[in-house]
């Protein structure tokens, strides 16, 4: 029945304050008022319209996207909203845009790595959109080897020019968002080449296109890579790929914040720190964690309402079927994805906190802290969208025969989010970097030229500096162990992640029953990670087996605790039935009735025998086949 709340009596069973859980989602009152006001703002207004996105063909689907972006602008522009304001419209409105790598990517590396004057020069245009940007490193050739990239920036003296040129086929960027179509200006990444002698790799900013009638510039060979995963999901966005024939730029749109080439052909290094450029970088990744928590909970919703609405089995003297979320078994798959989703929102609130302090010590000129803030960023990035993506398919298989549906919301999102996994870095790439820093911490541990204690994320390595008195007489490289190494990374990352988790729960938190909820939530988090990896455990010493087994006895007890809770917890995260974007999922639960009503708006459905009747199942039936004109 439409406007009855068919999960009221599960909402009833809340044993916590809901709104003070929203608030904690959100990260303060202040926050969550914009996000709240943000969301509706969207969901209300029928421009925003998503829920036609698979049936539409790539050119249309591509099509719609420019006029949503181009109506949000719109729409940021007349009601003056603030930048949150707008990032958090661009969030609701839901769909991967050309836009997300000029806000995301493009303005954060000028900022980054360009100079005062510089910044004074793009960044107002880049505010006004006046200028549309994308960030041109990843190559057909190579990706997580950025030292790798073919791409030649070449200084000429006698012009005071730079020759950007793509020497060979697999020099040509390839991927990057906005690139394909829609792009006026890159920041592209090349080898910089003067008076003979390389340099390395540096950003350059680059006209791609005319400002007048948006065709591409001489020398300037670009396009769409073509069709990616899934219906509707990242087809939105037009990833390219470029070539440069020997495209002359002037000297001054190298990004020479850091290094500069002289109008003589000098090379050098600026009074600012060559360090600075990680500050982007955790930047964007503490951006990608954060968007984690938001895909993860997106998917935990969708499953946890459907998984109270959906009841099968167990029926007695005719009464109704059991709810599926009743089942242990549905729970000890459920609930633990539920516990990630906050946890994950913590973890991506500390990073905004590293962020912070990185972006302070730098300028401070104190590097102290960097190798920590590059392994912990990494390290997360990898952890929480591998989880992530694992977790959005565990739930659509949570959902059933149902969650392979289009409307359930769920294969779009996986095929949206999926990437995430590659892009900013490969995760098991990152693993390494960070196993890397992990083994350099501990040989420092065994070194009696080394004063330095292990602090922050790694202060725990104080306690096993007793197993650097141990050898093995086995002489492996770092190669050869490199899955162990991997393994010992994402266990490292784990623990950061619960141990913030266990700092959250000692801050203040308002709110009848919320911090409770916390702690079961934070316990089910740790006391999985432990059944999953409990072999690792065991095979160490770390826990006996009856530690296991009372682990195992202690998590289903706390799945008991989360059963009444469940809807609220969910409901906490605060989304509309539009940013949500699942039938499944919707706020009233009233499912059945939505599904059939969608399946009639199908396209095929406009038609009640279909267009191919008479050419093809006709001749079938009739047989008819062999005079058939096929």
């Amino acid at each position: 029945m439409e406007g009855v709340d068919h999960l009221a009596h599960e909402r009833n069973k809340s044993e916590f304050d809901v709104d003070a859980m929203k608030i904690v989602w959100a990260g303060s009152p202040h926050a969550f008022d914009v996000s709240d006001r943000i969301s509706k703002l969207v969901a209300s207004d029928p421009g925003f319209r998503k829920d036609n996105r698979s049936t539409l063909s790539r050119k249309e689907l591509f099509k719609n996207t420019l006029r949503k972006a181009a109506y949000a602008w719109k729409t940021i522009v007349d009601l003056r909203l603030s930048e949150e304001e707008a990032a958090k419209l661009r969030f609701y409105v839901d769909e991967p845009a050309f836009t997300d790598l000029h806000w995301g990517m493009f303005i954060p590396a000028i900022k980054g790595q360009g100079t005062e004057e510089q910044q004074q020069k793009w960044l107002p245009l880049a505010y006004k959109m006046q200028i549309i940007g994308c960030y041109a490193q990843t190559e057909l050739g190579h990706g997580s080897n950025v030292q790798g990239l073919e791409t030649t920036a070449t200084f000429d003296s006698q012009t005071d020019e730079f020759i950007i040129h793509s020497p060979t086929l697999t020099s040509s960027k390839w991927w990057p968002g906005g690139l394909g179509k829609v792009a006026t200006h890159a920041i592209a990444y090349a080898r910089l080449i003067v008076g003979g002698r390389e340099h390395g790799v540096h950003g350059f900013i680059v006209q791609l296109r005319s400002l007048e009638d948006h065709s591409p510039l001489l020398g300037i060979t670009v396009g769409d890579i073509g069709m990616k995963f899934g219906n509707g999901a990242y087809n939105t966005m037009d990833n390219g790929v470029l070539q440069f024939d020997h495209v002359r730029i002037p000297r001054n749109q190298m990004l020479m914040r850091v290094s500069q080439v002289t109008c003589e052909g000098k090379y050098k290094q600026s009074d600012v720190p060559r360090q600075l450029v990680y500050g982007t970088m955790v930047y964007v990744r503490q951006t990608i964690v954060a968007d984690a928590s938001c895909a993860l909970s997106r998917a935990v919703c969708i499953a946890t309402r459907y998984s109270a609405v959906r009841r099968q089995f167990g029926s007695q003297n005719g009464g109704p079927e059991t709810q599926v979320i009743d089942y242990k078994t549905q729970q000890s798959r459920l609930f633990p994805l539920l516990a990630s989703a906050y946890a994950f929102r913590f973890i991506g609130e500390w990073l905004k906190w590293l962020y912070a302090d990185v972006t302070q010590r730098l300028q401070a000129n104190d590097f102290s802290t960097l190798p920590e803030a590059h392994a912990c960023t990494a390290g997360l990035k990898s952890l929480t969208t591998t989880a992530t993506a694992d977790g959005i398919e565990e739930c659509r298989k949570l959902c059933g025969g149902h969650g392979y549906l289009c409307s359930s919301g769920l294969p779009e999102l996986f095929a949206v989010y999926v990437p995430a996994c590659t892009y900013e870095g490969d995760n098991t790439v990152l693993l390494l970097q960070v196993a890397r820093f992990l083994m350099k911490t501990v040989s420092q541990l065994g070194s009696r030229l080394s004063s330095k204690k292990p602090v922050g994320t790694i202060a725990y390595m104080t306690r096993v500096e007793h197993l650097m008195q141990c050898r093995c007489g086995v002489q492996r490289g770092f190669a050869e162990l490199s899955a162990d190494l991997v393994e010992a990374a994402v266990a490292h990352c784990q623990l950061i992640v619960v141990s913030k988790f266990i700092e959250k729960l000692q801050q203040e938190i308002p709110g009848k029953g919320v911090k409770q909820q916390l702690e079961v939530l934070c316990n089910i988090y740790a006391l999985f990670l432990l059944h999953k990896h409990q072999g690792d455990f065991l095979s160490t010493g770390c826990i006996t087996p009856k530690h296991a087994a009372l682990a195992n006895d202690e998590l289903r007890s706390l799945y008991s605790q989360v059963r009444p809770n469940a809807i609220a917890l969910v409901d906490a995260f605060n989304y509309t039935d539009h940013y949500l974007g699942s039938i499944l999922g919707c706020y009233d639960g009233n499912v059945y009735p939505k599904l059939y009503e969608a399946a009639w708006k199908d396209p095929l459905n406009e038609s009640v025998v279909p267009d191919g009747y008479h050419l093809y199942i006709r001749p079938l039936l009739k047989q008819e086949i062999r005079t058939a004109r096929l």
